[in-house]
């Protein structure tokens, strides 16, 4: 009784109000007959019997009534209720496998069929956070991305049938990777991939397991078939036979199915006619359970109101005024408390509700915005504004508390604003203070993680930069020198002609040394005419290269005139898929294999293969 308190003290100031009240019914309601009302005194002394006696009534049962109502108004409590602290969001993806594999028929009418009736029931054992489904065959393609409206995911299921992919094969590994990047973008640290498959090879095997070593998520599967198997019978009534001509006959591959789940710590179930393997399949580990939740009850600042107990001792001690009906004088006070206005609703909820009572109100019914302004309390506004996606505020006003929880609620919120140095260091101040503290060990664990991934990105992009760096640095140097020879070829030219300059100045002033050098002049001369020789096969070279030079730039400009004319097409060819797709928006199934060959398109442009291990 230590935290023994009054949720609305200010209640407590009409227990004044109730002793007037008594006291004015003591002196003005005393017990006698009407008459005195009506006769005159002197005359009420002869006629009333017993008119000089007055008998005061007992004000004890309605003083103690009125207390009790008062103090239950008042609200008492001394026990606090839980308060939600939240914990990063979980994601979910549904992977199906659409190879044509599917088509066996060793599960009834086929293992495609079986496997949409257990995706469905996947969905309703979910129900709840963000839900994104994938469909993969050759290639992998996003169906529906991460949504809580799980009847979209429900809309699409039927649809999706191994006809509807444009490439055959089988690659499971670029699904998962589709997973990574949904899962990743939406800024879910953690979450589970649920795989709904027949079989995977031993390199899938391996590259299952590797990725799984990389990435956070849990990979649960589902293996649809039976260790027998059964032949693949096709939309058109025929077996699916294989190059030789023998009818290809597909088995559920448990043990490597079941390797890849555990190597993603996931869950493996083999599908069966009941529930249990959807319910295995969603089922937790017993050291995530705590993981997945995204509230967890944890002690906070809202306390149980413990008055309405109070009025159960109140009505017991009512009972008699309701013998002679007087009680009813008070329904017309009733009427007269009654708000006949919506502008007295505020105050009169306040009569009954605190400002966090409202709150929780709106809080229950996902009206996070109104509950945030609503919420005194800052642990349970930043609560409000965490789930309405303002992270920003959530982070201020759980920064008002210094407690593990909200140190713990600071590091979810600055997780979520990307401060990730900041979230490490919340988390460990709450674990400072609560070393038993699981949410905050594993929040840190995977925000660290995160971390390191985006160190590693930025490294690679550093160094990216700096061989780029590098490059432009030598081609600069390269120029540079380019130019340093030029400018000496030119410095050379100069002192050739100054020197020139030198000796016919000095022709001209020694007449007599000129005659002497005749001979050396007809040299000269010789050697002249042999200059302008070759300056003329120069000047014969650089006009071949010059037409060399204007033969290379027509052949670009047709080249890039030929990569304008291919941009153009591949425009009016995405132009003739979006006519189409806006044509066919009441069919899911045209819809998607439409959008799904469209973006194949896309990828075979951008990449020259596609890994397919699996023929069928």
């Amino acid at each position: 009784m230590a935290d023994f308190h009054f949720i609305r003290p200010l209640w407590l100031v009409a227990i004044v109000a109730l002793i007037f009240a008594l006291y004015l019914l003591k002196k003005y309601r005393l017990n006698q007959s009407g008459w005195h009302q009506l006769l005159p005194v002197h005359l009420s002394k002869v006629l009333v019997d017993g008119a000089t006696k007055t008998q005061s009534i007992s004000l004890i049962l309605p003083f103690i009534i009125g207390l009790l109502t008062i103090i239950a108004l008042a609200g008492p409590t001394w026990k606090k209720l839980p308060q939600p602290v939240y914990q990063l969001a979980r994601g979910s993806v549904i992977i199906m496998d659409m190879s044509y594999s599917m088509y066996a028929t060793d599960l009834s009418p086929n293992r495609l069929t079986r496997a949409r009736y257990k995706a469905i029931d996947l969905l309703d054992q979910l129900n709840e956070g963000e839900i994104g489904l994938i469909a993969y065959a050759g290639d992998a393609f996003t169906i529906s991305p991460l949504t809580e409206d799980i009847n979209n995911i429900k809309l699409l299921l039927p649809s999706l049938s191994p006809d509807l992919m444009p490439a055959l094969g089988s690659n499971p590994y670029s699904a998962l990777a589709l997973a990574n990047d949904m899962l990743k973008n939406a800024g879910h640290l953690e979450g589970d991939i649920y795989w709904f498959t027949d079989g995977i090879d031993s390199e899938d095997l391996q590259d299952i397991t590797q990725w799984s070593r990389n990435h956070p998520y849990r990979l649960n599967i589902l293996g649809i078939g039976t260790s027998e198997g059964a032949p693949i019978k096709l939309s058109n009534g025929e077996l699916m036979k294989d190059d030789r001509g023998s009818i290809v006959i597909p088995k559920l591959t448990d043990k490597a199915l079941q390797g890849a789940a555990s190597s993603g710590q996931g869950n493996y179930a083999r599908i069966t006619n009941s529930s249990n393997d959807i319910k295995h399949l969603v089922s937790q580990p017993i050291a995530q359970d705590e993981d997945k939740k995204s509230e967890s009850a944890q002690t906070g600042d809202q306390w149980q109101e413990f008055g309405p107990y109070l009025l159960l001792l109140v009505l017991p001690l009512v009972l008699g005024y309701f013998r002679r009906g007087n009680l009813l004088a008070i329904i017309p006070c009733l009427f007269l408390l009654t708000p006949t206005k919506p502008v007295h609703a505020d105050f009169w909820t306040d009569l009954w509700k605190t400002k966090d009572q409202q709150g929780q109100v709106h809080f229950n019914n996902k009206e996070f915005e109104q509950a945030a302004q609503q919420f005194e309390d800052p642990q349970w506004q930043g609560s409000a504004h965490y789930n309405a996606g303002n992270y920003e505020q959530a982070l201020a006003s759980f920064q008002k508390g210094h407690d593990a929880d909200s140190l713990y609620n600071q590091g979810n919120a600055l997780a979520k604003l990307n401060k990730l140095d900041e979230a490490i260091a919340a988390y460990d101040k709450a674990l400072k203070l609560n070393p038993d503290h699981q949410d905050a060990k594993a929040n840190k664990v995977l925000i660290e993680k995160l971390k390191q991934q985006q160190d590693q990105q930025q490294q690679q992009d550093q160094e990216q930069q700096n061989k780029q760096e590098n490059s432009d640095q030598e081609n600069q140097d390269q120029q540079q020198d380019q130019k340093g020879e030029q400018q000496q070829d030119q410095q050379e030219q100069n002192e050739q002609q100054s020197t020139d300059q030198d000796q016919q100045q000095n022709s001209d002033e020694n007449p007599e040394q000129n005659q002497q050098s005749e001979q050396n002049q007809q040299a000269e001369q010789e050697q002249n005419e042999q200059q302008n020789q070759e300056q003329k096969e120069q000047e014969a070279q650089e006009q071949q290269a010059d037409q060399q030079k204007d033969e290379s730039a027509e052949q670009n400009a047709q080249q890039q005139e030929a990569q304008a004319i291919k941009a153009q097409q591949e425009k009016e060819t995405e132009q003739k898929h979006k006519q189409l797709l806006n044509k066919v928006t009441d069919d899911p199934y045209l819809l998607l294999r439409n959008k799904m060959q469209l973006e194949y398109q896309k990828r075979r442009q951008d990449r020259s293969s596609v890994g397919v291990k699996k023929k069928w």
